[in-house]
């Protein structure tokens, strides 16, 4: 074992930067009420920003010293070289501060052991050491976020108790359970700085993560109306609010960017986790411990998911039952199981009522709406009456685009049948090949998991990596994070992506100007094999369980 000469806000790595303990970095100053934020203070936006960026180069094959080629142990100067590290931790921050690496610690330096690591085995203890100095940056935000702007009496004065509340929801309770998780990985640190662990840290603390994490993603709807009403209803907010965000201690960061952080950690907790998994001994006693860890952070993020999904769920279909009218009857539209999966405005084609005028073909069009559900679909007029409906079982649809001469736009068949009885049939009109596209797909949604998990580690299948993250705008989108790879199962003429994210099957589409391809053929392979590993390390030990 190891003793460490020095506290664990690790104040001997203060040339790089303060990493632990916001005690020493976050303290709130008695005059101004606002924090000491020196030139060497990492904030979590920052460290984020910069470690996806790295992870994805490593994922696109563009890192330094590609595993092909080998790694070099030091560089001609003596110090270690950056293709040594791990991909996620060897990067300088924006402001030109660097990030502080496992093997920077004197401890480790002067160990004398360090030669005796492979480099696997420095890439593993730096991806451990990363998932706790980015807690430690996490939970200075935290302190930010709770000390600076929710304590703030001038704040507090302007706004309802209700508003407050809806606005930084449990973000203390966040806050103390990241700071209880930190000193336990502190202490791990203190044990051993050679061989410490913290995927058994982070399991046991799984429990309490979740209990803090899932009502405050599930307020986030609520906290976001909240502080749209507050900009335009209430005067006071918005000025304050610029005097508290002028402030150097948000280091021109915004207070939206404080609040999104418990969501943010969560799922870069998950890919810290899944970082480590990839770099443990196959069938060894970590593995199992870090796959363990992994699953668990899954079914936080997993539930976190449909717990805001089933609230929207339900009020979309409350807001749509107000709306739709049915002919001559009643529908109990509102149910627990029944969501909505697509719903626009497309054009009816009448060939029943065509002509020629001249030498042009004149195919009447009118618009009809479609309200596609997981279990019915409704066709109605613009006054949302329907006037036809069938399960969604018994749908057919044929792509005829191809086969309508004189007819421009993206033309497919609809059929509405009730048993084996054709009830309704239609043809409808898109102005776009991925509308058409995403509807033929909506109706008849193929197993996402089937096209992942055929995929063999030799298979080299289509890949694009996510480079800037996008929000989901219809129902049939894919919200992307950053960093995040998908096999792109069809690109349409108008800028539109279909794809399957690797690490979770989730499918949908986005557009083509937020991924980028992944052309390295050794790096897609790669992806697809750390990805099949830990599909396989995943299902074995959930069927042991």
């Amino acid at each position: 074992m190891c003793s460490l000469p020095y506290s664990l806000d690790f104040k001997s790595i203060q040339p790089t930067f303060y990493l632990f303990s916001d005690k020493y970095n976050c303290k709130r100053r008695s005059s101004g009420g606002s924090s000491d934020s020196g030139p060497h203070t990492i904030l979590y936006q920052e460290y984020s920003d910069v470690a996806i960026n790295r992870e994805i180069q490593r994922q696109q094959g563009k890192e330094l010293g590609t595993e092909e080629e080998g790694l070099r142990d030091e560089g001609s100067d003596g110090t270690p070289s950056p293709s040594n590290l791990s991909p996620s931790s060897s990067f300088r921050s924006s402001r030109g501060s660097a990030f502080a690496l496992w093997q920077d610690i004197p401890d480790v330096r002067t160990s004398g052991q360090l030669d005796n690591f492979s480099n696997e085995e420095r890439k593993l203890q730096e991806a451990k050491f990363e998932l706790v100095t980015s807690e430690a940056s996490y939970i200075r935000s935290l302190t930010i976020a709770v000390d600076h702007f929710m304590l703030s009496q001038e704040l507090t004065d302007c706004l309802g108790a209700q508003d407050r509340q809806w606005l930084f929801s449990k973000l203390p309770e966040v806050k103390d359970v990241s700071e209880r998780f930190l000193q336990d990985l502190e202490h791990r640190l203190e044990e051993d700085i050679l061989r410490f662990d913290v995927c058994d840290i982070v399991l046991n603390h799984c429990p309490a993560l979740r209990r803090v994490y899932l009502p405050y993603v599930t307020n986030q709807a609520y906290q976001e109306q909240t502080y749209q009403r507050l900009l335009h209803d209430n005067p006071r907010f918005p000025s304050i609010l610029a005097r508290l965000e002028e402030d150097p201690i948000c280091q021109r960061l915004p207070l939206t960017s404080f609040l999104i952080l418990p969501f943010q950690r969560i799922t870069r907790l998950k890919m810290l986790v899944e970082n480590i998994l990839k770099r443990t001994t196959p069938g060894s006693r970590d593995e199992d411990t870090a796959t363990k860890a992994f699953n668990e952070l899954k079914k936080i993020i997993k539930e976190c998911n449909c717990s805001v999904q089933s609230m929207k769920r339900m009020e979309e279909l409350i807001h749509l039952n107000k709306k739709i009218h049915f002919e001559g009857k009643i529908f109990p539209l509102i149910s627990q199981s029944r969501w909505l999966v697509k719903h626009g405005e497309l054009l009816e084609v009448d060939t029943q009522t065509m002509s020629i005028s001249g030498s042009k073909l004149k195919i009447p069009t009118k618009p009809v709406y479609l309200h596609l559900f997981n279990d019915m679909t409704f066709s109605h007029t613009w006054k949302f009456m329907v006037f036809v409906h069938a399960k969604i079982g018994e749908l057919k649809v044929k792509d005829i685009s191809q086969k309508l001469q004189g007819i421009s736009g993206f033309i497919f068949h609809l059929q509405l049948c009730e048993g084996q009885q054709l009830k309704h049939q239609i043809l409808l009109k898109s102005h776009t090949e991925s509308g058409k596209q995403r509807w033929i797909t909506a109706m008849f949604p193929s197993d996402p998991r089937e096209d992942i998990e055929q995929a063999s580690e030799n298979d080299d299948i289509a890949q694009v990596q996510c480079i800037k993250s996008y929000q989901a705008q219809e129902h049939d989108e894919l919200t992307l994070e950053k960093a995040d790879i998908l096999h792109a199962k069809t690109i349409t003429s108008d800028g539109w992506v279909e794809g399957i994210r690797l690490s979770d099957g989730e499918r949908g589409w986005f557009p083509k100007t937020y991924v980028e391809e992944i052309t390295s053929r050794s790096a897609r392979l790669r992806n697809l094999r750390e990805n099949i590993r830990i599909k396989c390390v995943t299902q074995k030990l959930e069927g042991e369980d």
